[in-house]
């Protein structure tokens, strides 16, 4: 064996002369963008929302847990905002983390108002992403 840390085929600068031209890897850009070209992640993400398959990619692959998700949403409305339309009342708690460890101390478990801890679980992690993400565009 050589000290060589590449397979023979590294060397071998031949190897592709019999393919089919047909068979050949051509390399596209999404629409908006131009190959060879730096960008950084928000132009990205703007000219690229397609790369970002949210109904396919999250929606259909996690439609229960969804669910159980959007009851902590519900129930928690209800506990502080009582008769009020649903909506994220941020000002009210902003430990994510040292909540989520509290329910994950009790996973297997529901709660006194009967949803899941692992549901609430799942509920702070998705709150402590955005609020990362939201304090990292405000920068």
């Amino acid at each position: 064996m050589s000290d060589n840390k590449h397979n023979k085929h590294y060397f071998d600068t031949e190897r592709n002369k019999e393919f089919d031209p047909k068979s050949y890897v051509t390399m596209s850009v999404p629409e908006g963008l131009e190959f060879g070209t730096p960008y950084n992640l928000q132009d990205r993400e703007i000219k690229c929302r397609k790369d970002y398959p949210v109904y396919t990619g999250v929606v259909k692959y996690f439609p229960d847990a969804l669910m159980e998700v959007s009851k902590v949403s519900r129930v928690g409305n209800e506990q502080h905002h009582a008769g009020e339309p649903l909506h994220w009342d941020k000002s009210k708690s902003a430990d994510h983390l040292d909540a989520l460890m509290r329910h994950l101390l009790d996973a297997d478990d529901c709660d006194e108002d009967g949803i899941t801890h692992l549901s609430k679980v799942a509920w702070r992690a998705l709150a402590a992403l955005q609020d990362k993400i939201d304090k990292e565009k405000k920068l």
